[in-house]
C-alpha cells in the first residue's frame, strides 16, 4: 500500500515539474519560438481550436515567427487571436501567411517576464506541496505502518519533495537567466 502511495506521489510531482516547463516555454525570452504560440486558440468555424491545430508555426529567423496556414480563410481570425492574446506581438499579413516580428526585450519588459517566471515557479512549489501534503494524509491513514516505518516514509517523501522543488528552482533559475540575457 505504501509503495503505491509513494510511485503515485513520485508521478504527480514528476508531472508537477513538467507541467511547470511546459508553461515556462510560452515566456517569451527575445528570441522567436514557436511555443511562444502553443496557448493561443483560434474561432475556427465557431469553435476554439488550438493554433497549432489549423497551421504550422516555425521560426525561419531568431526574431521572426512564420505562421502558414492550412485554411487560408481563418488568417483573420488568427490575425485577431494573436493579438487579443496580449502577448505583445504584432501579427502581419500578406494573404498568404502570417508573420511576426519579435521586438527586443526592454529592460521593463525582462523585469515583468522574470515576475512571471517567479509566479510560474511559485504555483509549481505549491502544487509539489499539495502533493506532499495528500501522500503523509494518505501514509497516515495506512494502518499498516508502525510509528517508526510512517516518520521513515514522511522523511522519504519530504526528500522526494526537496528534490523536485530544486528542480523547479534550478529551471526559473535558467529561463531568468535567459531572460536577462541580453
Amino acid at each position: 500500500m505504501s509503495d503505491t502511495i509513494m510511485n503515485q506521489m513520485r508521478e504527480k510531482m514528476a508531472q508537477a515539474v513538467q507541467a511547470f516547463s511546459k508553461s515556462l516555454a510560452t515566456v517569451r525570452a527575445g528570441r522567436a519560438n514557436p511555443n511562444l504560440l502553443n496557448n493561443i486558440y483560434v474561432d475556427y468555424y465557431g469553435a476554439s481550436t488550438p493554433l497549432n491545430q489549423i497551421a504550422t508555426v516555425s521560426a525561419p529567423e531568431a526574431r521572426m515567427l512564420l505562421i502558414t496556414l492550412y485554411d487560408k480563410t481563418a488568417l483573420t481570425n488568427v490575425e485577431k487571436a494573436i493579438q487579443k492574446a496580449d502577448l505583445g506581438l504584432s501579427p502581419s499579413n500578406d494573404g498568404n501567411v502570417i508573420r511576426i516580428n519579435i521586438p527586443a526585450l526592454t529592460e521593463e519588459r525582462r523585469r515583468d517576464l522574470v515576475k512571471v517566471v517567479g509566479k510560474y515557479a511559485e504555483e509549481a512549489r505549491v502544487q509539489v506541496r499539495n502533493i506532499r501534503r495528500e501522500a503523509n494524509d494518505q501514509l497516515k491513514k495506512d494502518s499498516d505502518l508502525t510509528e517508526d516505518e510512517l516518520r521513515s516514509m514522511q522523511d522519504v517523501v519530504q526528500k522526494e519533495t526537496d528534490n523536485r522543488i530544486a528542480d523547479i528552482d534550478q529551471l526559473a533559475k535558467d529561463k531568468e537567466a535567459e531572460i536577462t540575457e541580453v
